[in-house]
């Protein structure tokens, strides 16, 4: 396999010519610059990652933090930012929580591991971190970007869809349905984002004049197994309900496959929202509705803001994220002998 020294000698020019030629960086003659490209074409040279890297004085790879490597919530983001990194030359590492730490503790071992291979900047998902986390980083920081939470020190480098106005989204979508008797599995309470978007959707309701107090609501954990155990109490409680609100796809989807083998029809018999408008929800059956975050606009610009901060680059970036909710076959009008 051919070397950069068999491309300069080839093309009868320094070492540090070659160099510049493949690195694009520097200028060189046009004739030499022929001479090159005619060399590099000759012996189908292909530079290694790591001379990439040397002649570029950078790695050419940006690290990804996820705390979990399954569902359906990651693999878009994972994919998008894949995609855009290809096209720009770059390449995706990508770090997820393992381990017997804790969370916050498997998020600072994710990212020691992604900075120790070298990656020129971070995209961080996760709310297991502190201000004090990020500052530890030092000038590191820098060239981080969060996605989907916010930390006061680095805020302009954190990109998120405003959930409070997607819990808001949720209710209007049941309230214009007529539902009033409504049900809610919410996310931990742990996470910030689903703190939002559960306050979001409880103040809408309360705005006309349903009293939350007196709504059947459980938490669970992001999960289908954990919508599926969350719905058999629901249904096991008694409780009168025309719709519930799952504060995720996959809870919903776990509510639906549920309701489905106890012999529930829905929208029939129950309605169903989810949130996130993932793949799941256009596939499940029937197929979800869904408060649509715009996920793949939010993760762009923030993979956009991390490359003009590493490289210079002029991409464009977005703070604006309008949130909508997609109409599908699982939400209709409350079943009359429900409503009663």
């Amino acid at each position: 396999m051919a070397n950069i020294k068999d491309v300069a000698r080839l093309a009868g020019v320094g070492l540090g010519t070659a160099s510049r030629v493949v690195s694009g960086k520097g200028s060189v003659s046009p004739a030499t610059l022929e001479r090159v490209k005619k060399a590099i074409a000759e012996l189908d040279f292909r530079p290694s990652h790591a001379a990439r890297s040397l002649l570029s004085g950078t790695s050419q790879m940006i690290g990804v933090y996820i705390p979990v490597l399954k569902g359906t919530f990651y693999t878009p983001i994972l994919q998008s930012i894949d995609t855009a990194l290809r096209a720009a030359g770059l390449h995706m590492v990508v770090a997820f929580g393992v381990g017997s730490g804790d969370a916050r503790r498997q998020a600072i071992e994710g990212i020691d591991f992604l900075m120790e291979r070298g990656c020129d900047g971070l995209i961080l998902l996760t709310n297991h971190l502190s201000d004090e986390d990020i500052a530890a980083l030092g000038p590191k920081q820098s060239r981080v970007v969060v996605l989907n939470h916010c930390f006061a020190s680095i805020a302009e480098q954190c990109f998120s869809a405003d959930h409070t106005e997607g819990g808001i989204a949720a209710a209007r979508a049941l309230l214009e349905h007529r539902h009033r008797k409504i049900a809610v599995i919410a996310g931990p309470s742990t996470s910030p984002d689903n703190v939002d978007r559960i306050a979001g959707f409880m103040g809408e309701l309360e705005r006309n004049g349903i009293n939350t107090e007196k709504m059947w609501v459980a938490e669970s954990d992001f999960s289908p197994e954990g919508g599926w155990a969350a719905a058999a109490e629901l249904v096991a409680s008694g409780h009168k309900f025309t719709a519930l609100f799952c504060a995720n796809d996959e809870m919903a989807v776990g509510a639906l496959s549920y309701f489905q083998d106890v012999g529930l029809s829905v929208p029939g018999d129950v309605s169903v929202l989810g949130y996130d408008d993932t793949p799941s929800a256009q596939f499940s059956a029937p197929r979800l509705t869904s408060v649509h975050i715009p996920w793949r606009d939010v993760t762009l610009s923030g993979l956009n803001a991390l490359l003009n901060r590493c490289y210079g680059s002029a991409h464009p970036v977005e703070r604006d994220f309008p949130i909508s909710v997609t109409v599908r076959a699982s939400l209709g009008k409350p079943a009359k002998r429900r409503a009663e």
